[in-house]
C-alpha cells in the first residue's frame, strides 16, 4: 500500500514513520509512505499557499492552485484522496479497515481556516475527522489515520490475533490485561487468568469488555444491544 501525505509541515512527522511498528512496516515494504511539502507546488515567488477568504472573515484559506497541482502530480488511477478536517466523517476501526484495503491513498493536511471548497468538490474522495476538536493543522490527524489503518494491513502487527482484543473491535472496549508478577505490592492478578482454563478466561474477558463498555461508552453499549 502506498500513502502520499501532502502537508505544509513535513518535519512534524519526521521520525514518526520510521519508529516502532510503522517503521518495521515501511522497512519490510508492507507500507510505502511519501511526505510532500505542498509549498513546492506554489507558483508564488514567496511560495505562499494561502490567501484571504472571499466574503471576509478571520484567518487565511489554503488556495486551490498548489493543492490542485500537488494532488494531480501524485495521484494514480487507483488513488483515493482523503482530506483531514474537523467536519469529516468520524475515524472508526471499520473505516480504517476499509481504507487499509486501498492501493493508494493521498492524505491532504489542511491548515489555517481550511482549504478552498473547489478542492474539496473536485479532488477529494472522502473527508475524515479524528475527533470533535480542532488542531492547528491536519498533519497530526493524518499521522493518526496512517497509524490506525496500518495496523489493519496483514503482517504489520506480526500477530493478527492482537487485533481481536483491541478497543472498538466489534463495538466493545478492550478487556483488562496483566503480566508478571502475579502479586505486585499486594495487588493480585484476577485468579481466573492464572487458572489455565481458556474457556473461563475468554468468558471473563468478554464480561469485562461488556461492563467497561456499558460504563464508559453507553453509546457503543446501546449499539451492541440493538444489533
Amino acid at each position: 500500500m502506498r500513502i502520499d501525505l501532502l502537508t505544509l509541515f513535513p518535519r512534524m512527522v519526521e521520525g514518526f514513520f520510521s519508529e516502532s511498528i510503522l517503521g518495521r512496516a515501511v522497512t519490510s515494504r508492507l507500507l510505502e509512505i511519501h511526505v510532500h511539502d505542498i509549498r513546492q507546488w506554489s507558483q508564488d515567488k514567496h511560495r505562499r499557499v494561502d490567501d484571504t477568504p472571499f466574503g471576509g472573515g478571520a484567518g487565511m484559506l489554503m488556495a486551490p492552485q498548489p493543492l490542485f497541482d500537488a494532488i494531480e502530480t501524485v495521484r494514480t488511477p487507483h488513488s483515493k484522496t482523503i482530506y483531514l478536517c474537523p467536519d469529516g466523517e468520524p475515524l472508526t476501526n471499520p473505516l480504517a479497515k476499509e481504507l487499509s484495503e486501498e492501493k493508494h491513498l493521498i492524505l491532504l493536511s489542511g491548515h489555517y481556516e481550511g482549504i478552498d471548497q473547489r478542492v474539496r468538490d473536485q479532488l477529494v474522495d472522502r473527508e475524515v475527522s479524528i475527533g470533535d476538536y480542532v488542531l492547528t493543522n491536519g498533519t497530526l490527524a493524518a499521522a493518526v489515520l496512517i497509524d490506525c489503518l496500518a495496523r489493519q494491513i496483514p503482517g504489520v502487527l506480526g500477530e493478527e490475533n492482537s487485533l481481536t482484543g483491541d478497543s472498538f473491535t466489534n463495538n466493545f472496549l478492550a478487556f483488562p490485561q496483566y503480566t508478571r508478577p502475579a502479586d505486585f505490592r499486594g495487588l493480585p492478578v484476577p485468579p481466573v487468568l492464572l487458572s489455565g482454563d481458556h474457556a473461563a478466561i475468554a468468558k471473563w474477558r468478554r464480561e469485562q469488555q461488556i461492563e467497561k463498555t456499558r460504563q464508559r461508552r453507553p453509546d457503543l453499549f446501546s449499539k451492541n444491544n440493538q444489533s
